[in-house]
């Protein structure tokens, strides 16, 4: 495949979390395209060895007498009666001089929370906020239709696990810096800043420094959870700074590698019947064979988006959001629950009782200007898998943004050999999904029958299953 080709459509494939408020699609769907315009002004180094950017260095660390009190949450507005875990959300301090500071949410678990692991949680984008996870997604809570209310989720993962959701970078969400050049950023600083944030966040919270750490996420959080994870582990053997637990990470739906996910796309929309059989041909003729032709690229690229122009990309079954017609939430999941989210979080009672800055919260960010991408970070990942990180994959099968079949290429990359064989895993006496496991188990992937692009959104049950299995090293 021509490098060139690679450079101008990367951009293109990449995603966010799951923004049901069409505002925020047409600013991520803008960001994007500005990108390319400018013909990813990035480090294009990102076809050399990435490992060598990542290189550990001590970070900043603050002062945090008193600071975890402070963040406790007495209540958030509207939720449910009898809650009974506590919840903390503040702002960490990552660089005193630029006033850059990230904001995190933190909810514990309701039984055995003293000895339960942590897992830190990171939404896409690149700078879409990992909120929405925890009000959408995976938390304890999700914004009722009134926009006002919390209703509980018996499927949230602080079931079996205290959640950390960390917005970054800075721009995103509520976190800030008051220095604007913070702002043109990437995928090294974001890491840099992330690790910096733990550091001081485990000062804050040091019953959790000897806990067993996990990091899990979507996305584009396939590029920030391979990266943040091997800063750690060079601090782990390097540093004199506190130590951090990393036991596995886990990746849906995850970007780690452009050529296989433009590839993989395609072949997605074929089998699915939203593309014919002519307009895959015309691409792989046009767009990625070694006879590069462009208008003739252009042209059936235009033919893709108009065959998925009225479907919702991140699950090509789900309903649309029909503003004023969603009200009652359908069967697998309410496609305006963005929106709801979106109302919520920038109510003025809600914001005090997160004990953030007063500002428009918006869930995918459009103050950054990215400057650098690798094309892949399979080779992070195959350096954390040689320091014995368990490394999950996990897709939920109706995504076709990031569909199943990237992540099957990808990991074929790796060339593993396998442990466990393909096979049905099973919840409720159904099919949640299909498993594999390479490398001893080490490696492993696991779809999520019926699920969108974020898991956790359109099948609860089946996603609490996967992570309870992760969280065991256990195979679902």
């Amino acid at each position: 495949m021509k490098i060139q080709l690679l450079l101008l459509i990367h951009f293109s494939m990449l995603v966010s979390v799951h923004c049901s408020s069409g505002n925020e699609y047409d600013m991520l769907d803008r960001f994007l395209k500005l990108k390319r315009l400018k013909r990813l002004e990035m480090d294009h180094a990102s076809n050399k060895d990435i490992t060598d950017e990542y290189s550990y260095s001590p970070v900043y660390v603050g002062p945090q007498d008193g600071l975890k009190d402070a963040d406790k949450i007495s209540e958030l507005p509207g939720q449910p009666d009898g809650t009974d875990f506590d919840q903390y959300s503040g702002y960490v301090t990552v660089d005193p001089d630029h006033g850059k500071a990230l904001f995190y949410y933190l909810t514990e678990s309701p039984i055995n929370s003293s000895t339960n692991p942590l897992l830190l949680w990171l939404n896409g984008g690149p700078g879409c906020s990992s909120m929405a996870g925890a009000m959408t997604e995976l938390g304890p809570f999700k914004v009722n239709a009134d926009e006002r209310t919390l209703s509980r989720n018996i499927y949230a993962w602080n079931n079996v696990s205290n959640i950390l959701f960390l917005e970054s970078p800075p721009g995103v969400g509520f976190s800030y810096s008051n220095t604007s050049s913070d702002y043109v950023t990437g995928d090294a600083k974001t890491a840099k800043d992330s690790f910096t944030f733990l550091v001081n966040w485990l000062e804050r919270f040091p019953e959790y420094k000897p806990r067993d750490f996990y990091i899990a996420g979507q996305s584009y959080a396939g590029h920030y959870i391979p990266q943040l994870s091997k800063l750690i582990l060079q601090n782990n053997e390097n540093g004199n700074q506190t130590r951090i637990n990393l036991k596995g990470i886990a990746m849906g739906n995850a970007y780690v590698d452009g050529e296989t996910q433009y590839i993989a796309k395609y072949d997605y929309l074929q089998a699915h019947a939203i593309i014919s059989d002519e307009i895959h041909k015309g691409i792989f003729s046009n767009c990625i064979q070694e006879a590069y032709h462009a208008s003739l690229c252009e042209y059936y690229l235009k033919q893709v988006e108009a065959a998925k122009s009225n479907i919702f990309i991140y699950d090509i079954y789900a309903p649309l959001c029909v503003p004023g017609k969603n009200g009652t939430p359908p069967a697998r999941f309410d496609p305006c629950s963005g929106n709801y989210m979106n109302r919520y979080l920038n109510t003025p009672a809600v914001q005090k009782s997160l004990h953030v800055k007063e500002m428009v919260w918006k869930s995918c960010s459009d103050l950054l200007d990215w400057k650098d991408m690798p094309l892949t970070v399979l080779p992070v990942i195959k350096d954390l898998l040689a320091s014995g990180i368990s490394v999950w994959f996990y897709s939920g099968d109706t995504d076709a943004r990031i569909p199943v079949t990237s992540t099957r290429y990808a990991i074929k990359k790796l060339k593993p050999s396998v442990k466990t064989q393909w096979y049905p895993w099973m919840y409720q006496d159904e099919v949640g999904g299909y498993a594999v496991g390479y490398e001893s188990n080490q490696l492993v992937f696991v779809t999520i029958r019926g699920a969108g692009h974020s898991v956790p959104s359109y099948q609860p049950g089946r996603a609490h299953a996967f992570i309870t299995s992760f969280l065991k090293g256990e195979l679902p």
